[in-house]
């Protein structure tokens, strides 16, 4: 598989590489072209009124920012030749296609394709074609680039029984390809295992298992984009939704699916979906679990239509000079047949009014009259009616009922008898009652609470699509409430079980699933890693026997020797003397940053929480500007300052790592350091350097 960059300034015009130059120029005048065309299109003749006017401004708007021509990001990434030609034309000894194979669809000014859409199926085989499997490719073509610019091409000729298969230099070099600022998207190096998932059909709900560096995040993200790409119409009426764990992780992802022409795609966490009441508290994690268990359920629709009561006296309505009676008993029939069917309580309440004036008309046309609909709205609209309603069946506001169970012992006792112990009880109640719903210091997990209840009381809106990344880290409530969100849709959950830090983490994906509403989902798993190298994941690979038995290991594809390092500091301070200690331990993670910042790419150094403003003074004290995560997209600096907390799905060329051992103790429990540690370990893409002052986890061995 024979890699070519021969000088450009050399090349003659018959040179391959000058040739692939050409086209690269071409397609993108043909870009910019089609660009053209969009902004140029006049609409004052085609709008009807000013709403049309600013809805087709508007999208006219959006198709010109995805036209963009981004300097930095190859048009085209590959090229596939085929041996025969595609589609329904294909006749036998007809000469073979060739198709460029790109992020978006270029065509020339005669519509002839210059660049084929990743997405599209005849670029499938640039992901899966083989040497067992060739797909009718003769040759598939990689390029590399230096920036913008094309600087060299490599060829794998797959159905010539001369070569053998072998791994792309090309390949290895853009995985490995230093990384400043947000993620990038991985389109030119998606892997066969992972375009399967992310080719996965729109119906199904998909879920990921896999380890550091197994490109889990991206696939997820591909996979959006490309169901963009064959369900645009469906997905544009539904919407989508990218869930991350922190503000920090979806600043990274940020440019992902805009690099890959997709706008309009949000993004969340858990807490903004939830974000009803304003969280100013925070919970215990005892109190935490227990509020985040699905028996919470059952206790909030307990809780709810505890509010409905049988109605013990008959409703008389005057219309004119009648007047109709229904007796309770038929009253009370109307609301346990509504109780019984289990709607939503809002839904139950707006169905009521209407049934009682159903058994008015009926009355109605006992006698001889002839009342038609309006009659029957008129009815439902009757004070008396509307009095019954209220007190049968009244409004309850969700935040209130929430507020309500975690103050009050004995509504808390009466709705979780049998399902939460008396222990259990305890724990969530507030110690101190908050009078009203705005006084009160709500916890991440109460709001998750308020929004199961809002949906017993009233429908949630489904989405086409959610992506539920970092999965693992969720409560089963917290699984209900983004399982709301696609009640009509699916769902790609991302996540590995060997990195759940909550003390409420996932156990299984079966149980997830589960509380996603999404038992049926297929669940895949990669173990394939591409980002980490193999010293620095087998390193960290100690760790699973102790925290996560029986997951798979994840095997790097990549071999680096020298990629990690194991520093003792601070030997030479007095035993027991913790500032000196700590002094030395500051100056080795500096010294180890300048290090690190002597080669190209991003460098991130991780610490305990409880480490960050010493290390942080340490940095300023030495001139050495830092960024927080998620602020890798200003580029002032290449060096992040990480808290272990919110390390999760970031990553880095170079990693210092600061105390492990701080690290696992700055965790209520062993297990969760562990797995905070694992986390740690693993966001190095090139190197990774480890400073302890304390002995090692025993566990690292």
């Amino acid at each position: 598989m024979p890699a070519h960059a021969p000088d450009p300034r050399s090349a003659p015009t018959t040179d391959p590489l000058a040739r692939e130059r050409a086209h690269l120029t071409s397609s993108r005048a043909a870009l910019r072209a089609m660009r053209e065309d969009v902004q140029s299109l006049d609409i004052r003749d085609v709008t009807a009124n000013w709403v049309n006017a600013v809805v087709l401004t508007a999208q006219i708007e959006d198709r010109i920012k995805a036209l963009a021509d981004l300097a930095h990001t190859p048009l085209f990434f590959g090229r596939l030749d085929y041996l025969h030609r595609v589609g329904a034309d294909r006749a036998e000894g007809a000469e073979g296609e060739q198709f460029y194979i790109g992020r978006r669809h270029v065509h020339n000014a005669d519509g002839d394709p210059m660049v084929i859409d990743w997405r599209a199926p005849v670029s499938q085989p640039f992901y899966r074609a083989s040497k067992k499997d060739p797909m009718d490719v003769g040759l598939r073509r990689r390029f590399g680039y230096t920036g913008g610019e094309l600087t060299a091409y490599e060829d794998e000729y797959l159905t010539d029984p001369r070569e053998s298969e072998q791994t792309s230099k090309l390949l290895q070099a853009e995985i490995e390809r230093p990384r400043v600022g947000p993620m990038r998207d991985i389109v030119a190096t998606i892997q066969p295992e992972q375009d399967e998932i992310v080719r996965s059909g729109l119906a199904g709900s998909v879920c990921v298992q896999g380890g550091p560096g197994t490109g889990k995040t991206a696939v997820g993200l591909h996979r959006v984009a490309y169901l963009l790409y064959a369900h645009r119409e469906r997905l544009a009426r539904t919407g989508t939704l990218v869930i991350g764990p922190n503000k920090s992780f979806l600043h990274y992802i940020e440019q992902v699916l805009p690099a890959l022409g997709e706008l309009e795609v949000k993004q969340a966490t858990v807490d903004d979906l939830v974000a009803h009441v304003e969280v100013r508290g925070e919970d215990e994690a005892a109190a935490a679990v227990v509020k985040g268990d699905a028996r919470m359920a059952e206790v909030l629709r307990r809780a709810l239509r505890s509010h409905v009561t049988m109605p013990t006296e008959p409703l008389v309505v005057v219309r004119g000079s009648r007047r109709w009676r229904v007796p309770a008993y038929e009253l009370e029939e109307m609301v346990q047949e509504l109780l019984n069917r289990d709607i939503r309580y809002g839904a139950a309440r707006e169905a009521l009014p209407q049934r009682i004036a159903h058994a008015v008309l009926v009355r109605m046309e006992q006698a001889g009259e002839a009342p038609d609909d309006r009659v029957q709205d008129a009815v439902a609209r009757n004070a008396a009616v509307k009095a019954v309603v209220k007190a049968v069946w009244p409004p309850i506001e969700p935040a209130k009922l929430v507020l309500r169970l975690l103050a009050d012992a004995e509504f808390l006792a009466a709705h979780a008898n049998g399902i939460l112990t008396e222990d259990e009880q305890k724990t969530i109640l507030w110690a101190k009652p908050a009078r009203s719903v705005k006084a009160a210091k709500w916890s991440a997990a109460d709001a998750v609470l308020i929004d199961e209840a809002n949906d017993l009381v009233s429908r949630t809106h489904s989405l086409g699509h959610v992506v539920l990344d970092e999965a693992q880290d969720l409560s089963p409530m917290q699984y209900r409430a983004v399982g709301r969100r696609c009640t009509t849709g699916s769902a790609t959950v991302l996540g590995d079980l060997a990195q759940g830090t909550t003390p409420w983490a996932t156990a299984s994906w079966a149980d997830a699933l589960t509380h996603l509403g999404k038992p049926d989902a297929l669940l895949e798993e990669l173990t394939a890693g591409f980002r980490v190298p193999r010293e620095v994941i087998a390193y960290a690979s100690r760790l699973l026997p102790h925290m996560s038995p029986g997951l798979a290991e994840v095997r790097s594809v990549r071999e680096s020797p020298g990629s990690l390092e194991i520093r003792a500091v601070g030997r030479d301070a007095t035993p027991g003397d913790a500032a000196a200690t700590s002094a030395a331990l500051d100056a080795a993670a500096v010294a180890a940053c300048a290090e690190s910042l002597a080669h190209e790419g991003s460098i991130g150094l991780i610490a305990a929480d409880a480490r960050i403003p010493a290390l942080a003074e340490a940095l300023a004290a030495a001139g050495m500007p830092y960024l927080a995560p998620g602020e890798e997209t200003t580029a002032d600096s290449r060096l992040t300052l990480v808290p272990a907390s919110l390390a999760k799905g970031l990553e880095y060329d170079y990693v210092v790592l600061d105390e492990p051992a701080a690290v696992v103790d700055g965790e209520p429990d062993e297990r969760t350091g562990l797995r905070r540690l694992y986390v740690a370990l693993t966001r190095a893409v090139s190197g990774l350097t480890v400073l302890h002052a304390s002995p090692l986890p025993a566990q690292l061995g």
